[in-house]
């Protein structure tokens, strides 16, 4: 009976140790096969209150944040998405490549006020040649993108003025 005992408390030593070590390699094989492109929200957000809703938004900052914006992203959440800070109030171009989501883009001036809103934003086919990329232009300091048609479900059209944009002293470097 002695040696039954034995073997049951080895055999259960045997079985927890091989469930640790199964739980080691799966979390070590879960870490590996993370995506590499940025899920959403990744960077503390800022939040902004527009006419019908809040807004949970990224900010890109830096040149490399800008380039990558909302590339290669699969799903954004209701109400979030990325906010784009320029050093002035200047021309500045948006485009889809690698964009997997339509858009609608919210440019805005220095103070907030929503001068432009391009609604529906299509994406693009994977490969099209740089200079076949449509893109959108204008005036902005600021640039919000949001999944297509939340523009105006969350109230926001040209001359909505956005208080929270420019309190933020959201700089670019």
């Amino acid at each position: 009976m002695m040696h039954s005992r034995m073997t049951k408390t080895r055999l259960r030593a045997l079985a927890l140790g091989l469930a640790v070590a199964c739980a080691t390699a799966t979390a070590g094989a879960q870490t590996t096969s993370l995506p590499s492109t940025p899920s959403p929200l990744t960077k503390v957000p800022v939040t902004v209150r527009a006419p019908k809703a809040t807004l949970t938004l990224e900010v890109a900052r830096t040149d490399d944040e800008r380039a990558q914006g909302l590339m290669n992203r699969t799903v954004l959440a209701a109400h979030s998405g990325m906010i784009f800070a320029f050093k002035s109030d200047a021309p500045v171009a948006f485009w889809m490549k690698d964009t997997l989501i339509p858009l609608d883009m919210i440019f805005i001036a220095a103070d907030g006020t929503v001068r432009t809103v391009f609604a529906w934003v299509k994406t693009v086919p994977p490969g099209l040649p740089d200079d076949k990329i449509p893109n959108e232009q204008g005036r902005a300091k600021f640039v919000i993108e949001l999944n297509a048609g939340e523009a105006a479900a969350d109230g926001i059209t040209v001359g909505t003025r956005l208080p929270d944009v420019p309190a933020f002293g959201i700089a670019a470097h």
